[in-house]
């Protein structure tokens, strides 16, 4: 462990949590390099949506690498790249009858969203972007601008703008949309008209909170009506997170840009993509780059990873099973410790439970950590312990891992009770 303290920058912060060095993992275990065993209910942040070294991907992968498969070659044509884009088209977009063009960034989902909220002010003209309360978009600087969270914020030493914060959905009691529809028809409201709206269907690290279909098709229909561009951050809640491929389509809503990164590689492997409609595919060639936008290897896992999973809805059901499996262990713990627990959030494998405050959700993710389970906490106190396992899990295993957060439950609440008496 020494190297890592001599060497590495204090920046890190998931290794704080969990001090531990893994050597290898596979499906939904991590194995440490003196051989215990973690369940991994955090998967790589949404990274390892299909677990660690799928055996389908790892044998494309291998095959690839050993025939010579360009591994570097900017936004060069080539066949692996080829073949994501048709495997992209006749898995997932052409089903869902959505027209999207396909621009690739650098490797990271705050490159991808970046590159949307660029595009959106360059296609528009405007320079101001609507994002909401306890949104996360990513740490480079515009993208940091559109994130809520006041510690990440802390760390850009300038000042952040180009943005208008709105109240997400049951922020505090406030209507939203009202407010912001009143404030787009008010010449006086001082909110410059924007380019866009940035928002996640499923806010990921700022606590789980899922908006409503009714919500998100009301806020499409402002949108459309005022000609503002929709850009939905699908980076963490997308690829089957919250039970479908994308997090909008139960919403039955069409955005105008889309951000994905995180498990769209499938393997892990870097990787971030921008979907957007044809008509606002203005750009200049160059006018947005980076020297890794063709990671031909990311493009070899994320092709199999469409053809696997994506060809039917077998994996769609399997993930309904498990949310359902996750939501009823949730349900009966908020009954069981109402000093602990507030509330049930999110959707899909991306669900958590909000205790009363950051204490309770610490302890909780330690305890799970000393029984063999890698789980982390979300929201503005990190307050909300998220349940993030690979979507992969087998029921036995997610059973294993839920009985792990219940023991650990009993004896915090069992703690906290001798302590109040």
């Amino acid at each position: 462990m020494d190297i890592f303290h001599q060497k590495e920058s204090k920046v890190r912060s998931y290794s704080n949590h969990f001090p531990v060095v893994f050597a290898s993992a596979k499906g939904s275990w991590l194995k440490t390099d003196d051989g215990n065993k973690y369940l991994d209910f955090l998967s790589g942040a949404g990274a390892l949506n299909y677990g660690h070294n799928n055996d389908v991907f790892k044998q494309a992968l291998l095959a690839y690498i050993e025939r010579d498969g360009l591994t570097h070659g900017l936004d060069l044509y080539s066949q692996a790249k080829a073949d994501f884009l048709s495997a992209l088209s006749k898995y997932i977009l052409d089903p869902r009858a959505l027209n999207y063009k396909v621009q690739f960034t650098g490797p990271t989902g705050t490159n991808a969203v970046e590159a949307a909220m660029k595009l959106a002010r360059k296609v528009t003209g405007r320079t101001n972007i609507i994002a909401f309360t306890n949104g996360f978009h990513g740490c480079s600087a515009g993208a940091l601008a559109a994130t809520g969270n006041q510690h990440h914020r802390g760390g850009a030493g300038m000042d952040l703008s180009g943005i208008t914060r709105m109240p997400y959905e049951n922020y505090a009691g406030v209507d939203s949309l009202t407010l912001f529809e009143t404030m787009l028809n008010d010449s006086s409201s001082g909110m410059d008209k924007p380019a866009a709206v940035l928002l996640e269907v499923v806010q990921g690290e700022g606590g789980l909170n899922a908006a409503s279909n009714e919500w998100l098709q009301r806020l499409r229909k402002i949108c459309t009506a005022h000609g503002v561009l929709m850009i939905v951050d699908d980076i963490q809640a997308g690829c089957g997170r919250t039970g479908t491929f994308f997090s909008f389509e139960p919403a039955g809503i069409e955005p105008d840009l889309v951000t994905l990164s995180k498990s769209i590689g499938g393997y892990g492997l870097p990787m971030a993509i921008v979907l957007l409609k044809p008509e606002l595919d203005q750009w200049l060639p160059g006018e947005h780059n980076g020297t890794f936008r063709g990671n031909n290897h990311a493009f070899i896992t994320a092709t199999k990873a469409l053809e696997t999973y994506w060809a039917d809805n077998t994996f769609e059901q399997h993930i309904h099973r498990r949310s359902e499996q996750v939501s009823h262990m949730l349900n009966q713990i908020l009954v069981l410790y109402p000093n602990l627990f507030i509330q049930v959030k999110g959707r899909g494998l991306m669900q958590g439970i909000a205790c009363k405050n950051g204490e309770i959700a610490s302890a909780i993710s330690d305890g799970c950590f000393k029984g063999g389970m890698i789980i982390e906490t979300a929201g503005p106190d990190d307050e909300v312990v998220k349940f993030f396992c690979p979507l992969t899990i087998t029921e036995d295993e997610l059973a294993q891992g839920l009985d792990i957060f219940a023991g650990v439950v009993a004896g915090v609440s069992a703690k906290i009770t001798k302590k109040a008496s």
